[in-house]
Order: structure tokens, then C-alpha cells, then sequence
């Protein structure tokens, strides 16, 4: 089971963030990432609008930003991409600083889930898409620790071990004693070893 009782601040895994978003070239924005169907700058869209989202979810102030599912349209980002990203990002980490993002019920993605299963959610986005970005545009790295293990936690509960389903697609398996980012990769659909060319 995912420990929902662990608090832990987003701000250290939202400015590994930033520091990608900052390394991405305007080239590789046509480039594609290990998630499916996107494009660099659909998963910086992408990015945007689940920062924008569960902003919002902590604030438990629900509406078109948290009913929408993340599947509805393929993100995109325009002229000002990085310092709405940026901006999204900050405002994301004082949401989730509030002393109420964790108590009660909110929503995300048209789901509603208690606020402490909604920030273990946000810290799998943001680590997750962090290695999607960073394999995509060939940057180094290393996420929080505590945002890795709140993510870990998360898709480790959500997954069948019978039926290999994981909350994103099927389990890539991955040895039990391989590094914890990669565990959680394969749990979250994802081949540790993708390559911009694979």
C-alpha cells in the first residue's frame, strides 16, 4: 500500500524539473520521449497543464482543471512555454505547502481521491516525466529521493501483479534488485533502458 501518512515537499523534484525544462533546445521539441504518443514539447504541455491541475487539487478547487482527463487532447505549449512552465511549477509547490492539500477529498484527471493519494500521484508525474524528459533530450538524471519513493509507492500499490497491469499500461519488468527509479519506471509502463533511437 502506498504510505499516505509520509509528507514531503515537491519543491526539490519540481526544480529538477525546471533545471530540464531550462536544458531542452528549441530542435528537440519535434523530438520524441519514452511516453507514447508525445512529442518533447506535447510532455512539456503535458507538464503545464498537471502542474496547473493539482495546483488546483490541493487548493481543492475543483472545476475544468481537475475534471478534464489527462487523455483528452495531446498537450502543446506556445511562445511562453518556459516561464509558464516555471510559473506553473511554483505555484504547484505552494499548493501542496498548504497545511489542507493533504486532508480530505480532491479531485485530479476527473477522478476523486484523498489529498495525501493525490500528492503521491503528483510526485510519480513529475518523476516519471522528469526521466521522460531527460532521456529525450539527453540531460542527466537524479531525481528526489522523496518524491521517487512517494511515486514507487504509488504505482507499486496500483499495479496487478497478476495480470502485469500497471495504472499506465502493462509492467515492464524490471529486476527486484535494480535501482528503485528503474522499478518504477517498469511499473509505470516504461523501458529503464529506452533510447532516443530504440
Amino acid at each position: 500500500m502506498t504510505d499516505t501518512t509520509t509528507t514531503f515537499d515537491l519543491g526539490p523534484q519540481a526544480r529538477i524539473i525546471a533545471r530540464l525544462a531550462d536544458g531542452v533546445r528549441d530542435e528537440q521539441l519535434a523530438h520524441g520521449t519514452p511516453c507514447p504518443g508525445c512529442a518533447v514539447r506535447n510532455l512539456l504541455g503535458h507538464l503545464t497543464g498537471l502542474s496547473v491541475a493539482f495546483r488546483d487539487a490541493a487548493r481543492k478547487d475543483l472545476g475544468p482543471t481537475t475534471d478534464t482527463p489527462p487523455d483528452a487532447a495531446a498537450p502543446d505549449i506556445g511562445p511562453g512555454w518556459r516561464g509558464e512552465l516555471a510559473e506553473a511549477l511554483d505555484a504547484l509547490v505552494d499548493a501542496w505547502r498548504g497545511p489542507a492539500a493533504r486532508t480530505g477529498m480532491t479531485r485530479a484527471g476527473g477522478v476523486d481521491l484523498p489529498g495525501a493519494v493525490a500528492a503521491a500521484v503528483v510526485a510519480d508525474e513529475l518523476v516519471i516525466h522528469g526521466w521522460d524528459l531527460a532521456r529525450a533530450t539527453g540531460q542527466e538524471y537524479d531525481p528526489d529521493p522523496a518524491a521517487l519513493s512517494a511515486a514507487h509507492g504509488f504505482l507499486a500499490a496500483a499495479a496487478d501483479g497478476a495480470s502485469g497491469a500497471g495504472p499506465f499500461g502493462p509492467v515492464v519488468p524490471v529486476p527486484q534488485d535494480a535501482p528503485l527509479l528503474d522499478r518504477a519506471l517498469g511499473l509505470s509502463g516504461r523501458d529503464p533502458g529506452w533510447t532516443p533511437r530504440s
